[in-house]
């Protein structure tokens, strides 16, 4: 791991929460997102008493200003670490969900926002589990648990299990996996987490997506059930392949597209600018 490529990320809704933060809140406060004006009788705030405010009053109130604190996020990430995640070259998919969680790590450290780690296979990996917390190593100690976790089958199924375990929740979730299983069930997954913004990256190997250029006997194996196969790489297998990726990628987005969710896509490598861009696109 090199150094995190920091990104910035902002909600487009205001965030409920007592704890003082960077991001739009809803309940009232110190800040500088002036709501309205109240009688100071019925907040005894004389700091914020507007004089002028207060003599243009008709009833001759003493009148203070009332205003919407910012407040501090809780972000988690549900990672899946099956078999799937530790293909990829020269960097596992598993590497770039490593350099994922670093940098969110540091990027909600400088804004004041706690960030914990979920990790799943067939089920939720417990010893990989790590509360949400501050810290400005939590994102490299959460890359660390990744990147020497060793995984089995992956499924639905873990996933479920994670969601349950958030659910209910406000705050910010980012799904990071490669979703190389079924996803029928995915729907009803994601209202578990309703009460929260869902980030899915999807992580990808280029390798999957194009298939080799030239024809040739290539032996492939399912990186989930170890089965093997040998195929001759002709010309038509070779467009099969890319309607299958593209197909393959039409159907997740349209899965989430059906809970108002847009998946990132990331191929190859982990860029912090990427993210940046989603969360400003999706808060104006």
């Amino acid at each position: 791991m090199g150094t995190p490529h920091e990104f910035h990320y902002r909600l487009p809704q205001r965030s409920g929460g007592w704890r003082p933060g960077s991001h739009r809140g809803t309940t009232l406060g110190p800040g500088l997102d002036f709501v309205s004006h109240m009688r100071l009788v019925d907040r005894p705030d004389p700091r914020r008493l507007d004089l002028r405010a207060s003599l243009r009053h008709l009833g001759g109130d003493w009148l203070v200003r009332t205003s919407r604190q910012h407040v501090g996020l809780t972000v988690h990430a549900v990672v899946d670490v099956s078999a799937s995640m530790r293909f990829g070259t020269p960097r596992t998919k598993l590497g770039v969900a490593a350099d994922f969680v670093d940098a969110l790590g540091l990027s909600a450290w400088r804004v004041g926002d706690a960030v914990g780690l979920l990790a799943f296979d067939a089920g939720v990996r417990d010893d990989l589990f790590m509360p949400a917390r501050h810290g400005r190593g939590t994102g490299r100690a959460m890359a660390e648990l990744i990147e020497r976790s060793a995984g089995g089958s992956g499924g639905i199924e873990g996933l479920e299990e994670a969601a349950m375990r958030l659910a209910g929740r406000r705050g910010l979730v980012f799904v990071v996996s490669d979703f190389h299983w079924a996803f029928d069930r995915l729907g009803a997954v994601l209202d578990l987490l309703t009460r929260a913004q869902v980030v899915p990256l999807i992580v990808w190997d280029p390798s999957e997506m194009e298939p080799p250029a030239h024809d040739a006997i290539a032996r492939l194996e399912d990186a989930e059930s170890g089965r093997r196969r040998t195929v001759w790489l002709r010309p038509a297998l070779r467009t099969a392949w890319r309607a299958a990726a593209a197909e393959r990628r039409a159907a997740l987005a349209a899965a989430f597209a059906a809970r108002g969710i847009r998946p990132i896509f990331v191929a190859g490598a982990f860029h912090g600018e990427v993210l940046t861009k989603y969360f400003l696109e999706g808060a104006t």
